[in-house]
């Protein structure tokens, strides 16, 4: 299986956890997913009543210098451990 499609198959599986995880763990998920398909961000941080997407900002932020093939890598990785972790439906 290639890493597109080892890619592709955990961003599925992650929408059939059995439980919510932690907002550190979807934030990690979030930044890796935005990095490895968009790369660096490219938006302005949002406005200061915005923390949510401040929070989700900041974590994409974070990813910023890593290549998509890698965050793709990391991607995989964080989301096995979440299914290891909290198993799926």
């Amino acid at each position: 299986m290639s890493l597109d499609e080892k890619f592709q198959k955990a961003a599925e599986d992650i929408k059939k956890l059995k439980s919510k995880p932690s907002d550190q763990d979807l934030l990690e998920i979030y930044a890796l997913f935005k990095q490895a398909t968009e790369g660096d961000i490219n938006t302005s941080r949002p406005g200061l009543l915005d923390l949510k997407g401040k929070a989700k900002w900041d974590a994409w932020n974070g990813k910023k210098g890593v290549d998509k093939e890698k965050a793709k890598e990391q991607y995989v990785a964080k989301a096995q451990e979440l299914i290891n972790s909290i198993g799926l439906n």
